[in-house]
Parts: structure tokens; sequence; C-alpha cells
């Protein structure tokens, strides 16, 4: 049953993203496993009326996708070779009203994200750092490749993101004039390339290749991109730029582009110490914008996260929904009126109200029901999002922005089945606190083993699906599973955030244990056979229970987790983290509790992790041989075990290796919660 529900987990063809057009396209890009069953390739669907379309075939992934109002599909997609294997680089591809998807445009390093507006195509692609033009790009390229350097000489930090390294390369926007009928356009060089340009990117030519789409690059502010919108016509961007100077190891800057003139980049708004600036939607006249600005976890004041209307005019902008308590990101529904969702006493709410309002109205979701909706975007004048619960896989709606009645459109997604039922649990916490969290319970009377999962972020909600750490095997193996929503968890209002970000060992922990305790009480829930775990921020709550107490649980799980908090903020990628953690490193530091480890860990972690980097993982074995507590096996040897992944990062992606790590996580409880046997898989070697 374990093996089965794991499988059909894994194997099921999810939801991952849909595109819209203010016209009524509606687009889903959903993953599945290949033809081989090792990984994982995406592919288009177009939602029309009560139908779904294919747009898309074959082995080739699709990576960024852009719909026109026209019909026109643009899309990013990696070539196949006939060992089986991508390329390295995905390039552009269009698919027209009519005829055949054609390859519009290839380059060393591919294209990213993508946009239509207007009748120009923007793209953010990766440029070497000294080439000013495409021409250059491919030539510096190409004999960076030949002389086989993979150096990268850095000026500013970081140096590497999440689960890859940054440089030598640039991410700079780039802008095409789309053709009027793709089907009869024809190839052409690129302007200033000789007769005879070579057809391919990876040809010794250094010209660039005869196509169907030439970009040009856009000159970019000082700094790195982050994140870009564009306006509807196609003929300005905002940009966050992050930049390193002076004290800032990372300043984000708002700056307004012009795309079609000679206008030089415009600073709107410059990040600080406290404050960072990110761009959001353009209305439709483009005279105004949204735009986000996030204060900064310092040690000082805690995250938070709020939106304002900036007059593009004259720079002036004023706060959107002040009186909303909830972390919003809205978009336009009209010219007058925005929408968003938010996470919401763990569920998920749909917010409408006109940008002037004190605050929104609840169009959808809320308390009372148990559905999680996140990125709205609005199509033929209907809201549309994705909508998932603990219990319900990602699918589509259609929410009318009149009434909020929510329906469902043609699922392109696999609705994965699920045993057991789902109910929740509430506390009270030391500083009288409400605190809540779900329960998914097995089937049967029980009493039923307990494990505990702590959330990561820190600031993050159990309130949506996950194919990661998914109740679901565990439910079907006879596991109930409490995911508790502690201080510092998001959709219970700012004051939730207030209460842990300056103790991450503190309240937080108090929480979960104060929902543990009340969950153990219950007569369907066996309290001697219990276990916890977590990943990332829920890695260091896991680690943290492990050094404070004892032998309460038969064993920690714990996974790209952070062990000595004053070594991470000097190898993570985050630049927000070392400074906020100063004080707090001397008060909620696991490191310094190894000595009182007495539970069984299971340590994991992925060797191309940059967040939380390996060391952190490394760290933490050693300890637990040379401090902890923990008694020995029969034959003196350590009860720990270590699953190490060295292609893997902050996330287990590939779809062996996550069925591995759902086998070995389950086998471990499977032996220390139940004292059963259990037999590595052969695939672990």
């Amino acid at each position: 049953m374990t093996r089965e529900s794991i499988e059909a987990l894994l194997d099921a063809t999810r939801l991952a993203g849909l595109e819209t057009t203010d016209g009524g396209r509606v687009l889903a890009k959903v993953s599945s496993p290949d033809a081989k069953g090792t990984s994982y390739r995406s592919s288009l669907l177009e939602i029309e009326g009560d139908r779904l379309i294919p747009l898309t075939r074959g082995s080739a992934s699709v990576g960024a996708v852009a719909a026109a109002e026209d019909g026109t599909t643009y899309f990013t997609a990696q070539r196949v070779g006939e060992d089986g294997e991508e390329a390295d680089d995905a390039q552009l591809w269009a698919l027209p009203v009519r005829g055949e998807a054609r390859e519009l445009a290839s380059r060393p390093g591919g294209f990213g994200g993508l946009t239509v507006a207007g009748r120009h195509l923007i793209t953010e692609i990766e440029v070497h750092s000294q080439a000013s033009d495409e021409a250059e790009h491919v030539t510096l390229s190409k004999e960076r490749k030949k002389a086989k350097v993979t150096a990268a000489l850095h000026a500013g930090f970081p140096t590497r993101f999440w689960d890859h390294d940054l440089g030598p390369t640039r991410p700079v926007l780039a802008i095409a004039a789309l053709p009027d009928d793709l089907a009869w356009a024809e190839p052409a060089a690129a302007p200033g390339a000789a007769d005879g340009a070579s057809d391919g990117a990876g040809d010794e030519d250094d010209t660039p290749p005869t196509q169907l789409l030439h970009v040009r690059h856009i000159a970019m502010p000082p700094g790195r991109l982050e994140s870009w919108t564009v306006d509807r016509e196609g003929t300005r961007a905002l940009v966050a730029m992050a930049d390193s100077r002076g004290e800032l190891l990372t300043a984000e800057n708002l700056y307004l582009l012009d795309l079609v003139g000679d206008q030089p980049p415009r600073l709107l708004r410059e990040g600080s110490a406290e404050i960072s600036y990110s761009p959001g939607e353009f209305s439709a006249d483009g005279t105004r914008a949204l735009i986000g600005r996030g204060r900064h976890w310092t040690q000082e004041a805690t995250l938070s996260v709020g939106v304002e209307l900036l007059d593009l005019a004259t720079g002036a902008s004023t706060e959107v929904w002040p009186e909303l308590d909830h972390w919003v990101d809205p978009v336009w529904l009209d010219d007058s009126t925005l929408v968003a969702t938010s996470d919401d006493q763990g569920r998920g709410s749909v917010w409408a109200g006109p940008v002037d309002a004190a605050a929104p109205d609840r169009l959808a979701g809320g308390p009372d029901q148990e559905l999680a909706f996140s990125g709205a975007s609005v199509a033929g004048g209907a809201i549309i999002a994705v909508a998932s619960g603990i219990a319900l896989a990602p699918h589509p709606v259609s929410i009318d922005p009149a009434t909020g009645v929510v329906e469902q459109l043609p699922n392109p997604a696999d609705a994965v089945a699920q045993t057991g039922t789902l109910t929740e649990v509430t506390a009270t916490a030391e500083d009288g606190t409400d605190l809540r969290a779900w329960l998914r319970l097995p089937d049967g009377e029980g009493p039923h083993p307990l494990v505990v999962f702590a959330h990561g972020g820190p600031w993050g909600s159990w309130n949506a699906w996950t194919y990661r750490w998914n109740p679901g095997p565990f439910v079907a193996a006879g596991y109930a599973v409490l995911l508790p929503d502690p201080a510092i968890s998001t959709g219970y209002g700012q004051s939730m955030i207030d209460r842990g970000q300056h103790e991450l060992g503190g309240a937080p922990y108090t929480d979960i244990m104060a929902l543990t305790d009340a969950t153990v009480g219950r007569e369907d829930i066996d309290a001697e056979r219990t276990a916890f775990a977590g990943g990332s921020y829920g890695g260091y709550m896991a680690n943290w229970v492990a050094g404070h107490t004892g032998d309460r649980f038969r064993c920690i799980v714990t996974h790209a987790s952070l062990w000595d908090t004053e070594s991470m903020g000097h190898t993570t990628d985050n630049a927000a983290w070392e400074r906020p953690m100063r004080e707090q490193n001397s008060r909620y530091n696991p490191k310094d509790f190894a000595r009182d480890i007495v539970a069984p860990m299971l340590v994991i972690h992925g060797d191309r992790d940059y967040r939380v980097p390996i060391a952190q993982g490394h760290a933490l074995w050693y300890d637990l041989h040379e401090f902890s507590a923990t008694p020995r096996d029969d034959e003196g040897r350590t009860r720990h075990r270590y699953l190490y992944f060295p292609d893997e990062g902050h996330w287990i992606q590939g779809r062996g290796n996550a069925q591995v790590w759902y086998e070995t996580f389950l086998g471990f409880l499977d032996e220390h919660v139940r004292g059963e046997g259990w037999e590595r898989p052969a695939t672990l070697g």
C-alpha cells in the first residue's frame, strides 16, 4: 500500500502553472514523468470551454510560456538528442493558430521568462558579461567554451542561488518585434550579419544564426536583474535590480525602462537595509503600476509585505489596502479594482476591492472551507486561479468577480486519490494566542502512531497541497500526520509573524509542542509512538526539537536543515540571514545542544543546496557521531542515518530520488516508531 501510494503521487500529472490573456485565453502547463519514467517533462494544453486542447507533444520539455490574444502561443523548449538527453539551452518556439510549431530563435544560453505585449516579445536572457549585443555574445561564448574555461569573476553578492551558480553571464531583458503572420514568416539574418550566416547557435561560425526572430538587448541599470513586469503595449518595463554597494550586500532598487526608445533607466525607488521594492502590474492605461514594498527582517524589525500604487508620471505612491492584515500580490481586475489571493487561517482567500479602498472584501475562500488559492489572474473578465488543499491536488478554477462563485475548470492534471480523513487540532499558546493545525488521520479507529511535520520558510503555512512533503504516503502507511502553523506562520496576520521572528527557537517551538500535546491527548493517537520531521526552517526546528525533548520522540527526520545558525549566515546565498541572526545565534543555535540529543536522527541533504549549504548537513552528521547522547545499537554502531543526494539541491526533484526520499523516510519511521525491520531499496546501493 505504501509503495503504491508513493508511486501514485510521483507519477501523477501535475498542474505546473496557468497562463492567461485579458481576452480570455487560459493555458495550462503540466508536468508528468517522461517515457522512461525517470524524470519529468512539461507540456502545454489550452482550456477552452469544457475542452482540453493539447498544444505541444513529443519529448521536449516546455519552459517559459507567453500567450498572445491572436491565438499564438510562444514557449521555450529544450531539444532532445538521439541519446534522449536534453540540450543545455532552451530555445524559443511559437505555435501559430494554424500550422505546426516553429522554432523562432536559438542562442547560447537559451531564453528565460517570456512576455507578449502589443506586437513585441520581451524575454529575459543570459548574456556574456562583456557582450553589448547578440553577435558579441555568440562570439565570446564560443571563445570561452572552446578554451574550456568555467571560472567566473564576481564583484557582488551572491555568487550562487538556490541550486545553481551565478555568472559569468548576466541576466538582461531583450525585445523582438513579432511578425504579422508567423505561418508565412521567413527566417532572416540578424541585422548586420553577413550573407550565409549559420543556421544554428552551436555551429563554429561566429555570426548570429539566420532565424525568424532576433532580439535586441535592453540597456540595464546597475546590479543584477531580479524580477520584471511589462506594460500592455510592450514599451516599458519595471525591473528590480539587486546591487551590492556600500555596506549593503544586496539592495533591490526599482527602475522604469524604456524598451523601444532611447530614454535611460529611471530610478523610481532606492532600496536600503530596511526596505526593498519589487515590480507589479501596470494599469491598463499605463499611467500607474502596483509595486511591492517589503520591510526586511533585521535585528529590530520583522519581515512584512505591502503593496503601493505608483503614479508613473509624478513618482508619488499610496499604500494599497492598508487595513488588510494579509500578505497579497494583487492584479488589476479593471481600471479601478484589484484582486489577490492570500494564505488565510490554514486555508486561502480570494480578495477583491477598489484600488483606493482601505481593505478589500473576501470574494471566495476563508476559514469556513478547506481550499487555498494561488496565482490569480484575469481572463475574459473572470478570475482564474489554482486551487488546492491539504488533501486535494492543484486544479484550475474560475471565480466570478461579482458573486464569488468558484467553478472548476477542466483539469489537465491528475486528481491523486487520498485515504483517511482530515480534521483540525487547536491549542492555546503560552502568551494566550489561539493556535491551530491540520491533522491527517489514517483509516481505522487507532490509536495511530503520529509524525509531526514542521513547515519551512520560516514564513509559510500548511494550507495547500505539496508533492514534496505530502502527508498521503504516510497516512497510507498508517501514520497520523500533524501539520502545525506556529508563530511566524503566514495567514494569521502580522502579529503572528512578529511573535516568532526574533526567537526562531522560542515561540514557534512552544507553539508546535502545544499543538502536539493537544494531538497526543486524542484517543485515536498513540502518544507513545511519535516522531518529528521538518525541512529547511522545519529542519532547523527538527534539530532544535532533537536537542530539547530528549526521548519524547522515537526518531527525528531533518531535511536541508540549519544546524549551526552562525556558520549558516556566512555560507548561504541568502544575504538577509546573517545580520538579523547575530543576537539570536547565542540563544537559538541547535548546534549548542548536540550533547542533549537522544532520539535517532535521519539527516537528509542535497549537495547542490546553496540556500542551506551542504556544510550544515556535514557538520550535523559529524556532531551526531561525536557529541550526541543517542544510544548505539547492539553492535556499538550509530543509530543515526544520513541520506545524501550529490545532484539535488534544496528540494529533491528527480523522480527516482524522490521515491527513495519517501521510502527511506518511511523506513526510518517504521524502524524506530513501530520497531519494524526495513530493507533498504536496492537502488540505494
